[in-house]
């Protein structure tokens, strides 16, 4: 790649930080006025969207173009135990765009320290850390009654942004433990592109372009015991795989 090329990577990544601090600092009033305002039954439903509204423009402002297949197979009415995969920040946009369901996502505790970002984290997000017992229990628990008040829950199996050759990391398993003691199904989105526009070995650079967002079908997990997890793990784990070797096939059908 051209020195010139990195340049103007380098000079749009500059200008989507920028964007990333001026929109945020715009939109926290909206954030705190749903939290105050809205209630705590209607609050996680109203900061979606804000959510989604915030990421739909911040993709335009960057001209990057985000395009859902299969989203027909995530019932609007259900709620899931939704896993992706991680290789890239806009990531974050990307799965908030991917569909309409409220959820939660589970996030690292350091993330609730980061200013202004922090206070939004720690209204929206269930917090772990991960070297903490103690705090994986009362996790799993938050995230327990975020499903038993229909709010779906948000993970990244891989534990990490996949800064590696490799298509994925090896899971973890607080997702599949996750779907199998609530009975709740488990939802696959593979998404594709976003690390040939904003590569994790060079965080400061980004480019505008495509990303796929892919739904596979959802595996139901009533009936499922801890004695499935292993298993349940490894088919999410070889669908994600599968779709990332073949974009748009027809997996699940």
């Amino acid at each position: 790649m051209s020195f010139a090329v990195r340049a103007v990577r380098l000079l749009f990544g500059i200008y989507a930080f920028l964007l990333f601090c001026i929109t945020l600092i715009l939109v926290l009033p909206a954030y705190f006025a749903v939290f105050t305002l809205a209630g705590s039954r209607r609050s996680p439903h109203m900061a979606h969207r804000v959510s989604r509204a915030w990421a739909g423009f911040m993709f335009a402002m960057l001209l990057i173009r985000f395009r859902p297949l299969f989203r027909d197979r995530i019932d609007p009415a259900r709620t899931y135990v939704f896993i992706a995969n991680h290789k890239s920040t806009i990531d974050i946009p990307a799965y908030a765009l991917a569909c309409g369901n409220t959820f939660r996502f589970l996030a690292k505790a350091e993330l609730t320290r980061i200013p202004v970002m922090g206070y939004v984290i720690r209204k929206l997000y269930v917090s772990v850390r991960r070297s903490d017992k103690s705090d994986r229990s009362r996790s799993m628990d938050a995230m327990k009654k975020s499903i038993d008040a229909g709010i779906s829950v948000f993970i990244c199996p891989e534990g990490t942004r996949n800064r590696t050759e490799r298509p994925l990391l090896d899971f973890r398993d607080g997702a599949f433990r996750l779907a199998i003691r609530t009975g709740t199904p488990l939802a696959i989105l593979t998404l594709h592109g976003t690390a040939r526009l904003h590569s994790p070995r060079r965080p400061a650079e980004l480019r505008p372009g495509r990303i796929i967002g892919e739904w596979s079908q959802p595996i139901e997990t009533k009936g499922m015991t801890e004695a499935d997890l292993p298993g349940l793990k490894s088919r999410a784990y070889e669908t994600m795989l599968a779709a990332l070797r073949e974009p748009g096939g027809t997996r699940g059908h």
